[in-house]
């Protein structure tokens, strides 16, 4: 039967590597749901990411990472199937699986987040027009900062041009298909800063929740912690 999660609403969609997740994910998350009137939020560690270097840690630490990140937020759940996956993580074929009738079905709205850059990004990515017959797509943008089409790649900017809404009422009303933006406060961390510090000895208190700054040193995800 279809995933009951969070009921009918828009589902928003937040995949990553997630090496370590920090306040910059949690944030992001937290905001779409209030900006995108999205019932829940399914995070997708991913198990085998195709278009970046290979993680520093095992994708089952990324996964438990994650679990004790969003533990405290209801409105927050975990999908490991990227983890477990034989196959590298690639967000079509993750699409697909979650439109089967036995996870959201073809009707559920889908919300895939996305960073501006990566939005920017996405003409390098697997079969990446298929992606709006599977979702909507929503991009984080800096305050003050609304994102300009006219500084996308032309054949995503042609791509989009008639997807642009304006109101989360809109994504609620279908499936997929659609390019929504929302404002996200700017926290300058980024895991590949965290893992800089974690490697030097530094603190990263404040940049990661406590009980995934204890997980890191309890196993020694990260030289010299």
């Amino acid at each position: 039967m279809p995933d009951a999660g969070g009921g009918d609403g828009p589902l928003g969609i937040f995949g990553g590597t997630f090496d370590p997740v920090h306040y910059g994910h949690l944030r992001l998350a937290e905001e779409a749901v209030g900006a995108l009137a999205l019932s829940t939020i399914r995070w997708l560690p991913a198990g085998q990411p195709r278009l970046r270097d290979a993680p520093r840690v095992s994708a089952g630490q990324r996964l438990a990472m994650v679990r004790l990140a969003t533990a405290d937020n209801p409105l927050f759940e975990v999908d490991e199937s990227e983890v477990t996956a034989a196959r590298p993580s690639q967000t079509v074929p993750t699409l697909e699986r979650l439109r089967s009738p036995e996870h959201c079905g073809g009707r559920r709205p889908l919300v895939l987040l996305l960073g501006a850059d990566a939005f920017a990004g996405l003409p390098g990515w697997h079969r990446w027009q298929s992606l709006f017959a599977l979702a909507h797509l929503a991009v984080a943008h800096r305050p003050g900062y609304p994102l300009d089409p006219a500084q996308l790649p032309p054949e995503l900017a042609a791509h989009c041009r008639d997807r642009f809404c304006s109101s989360p009422a809109e994504l609620a009303a279908s499936p997929a298909g659609l390019v929504a933006t929302f404002a996200m406060t700017q926290l300058a961390i980024s895991a590949t800063r965290v893992r800089q510090l974690l490697a030097n000895g530094e603190s990263v208190r404040y940049l990661l929740p406590d009980p995934v700054i204890a997980y890191i040193r309890r196993h020694r995800l990260y030289p010299h912690c």
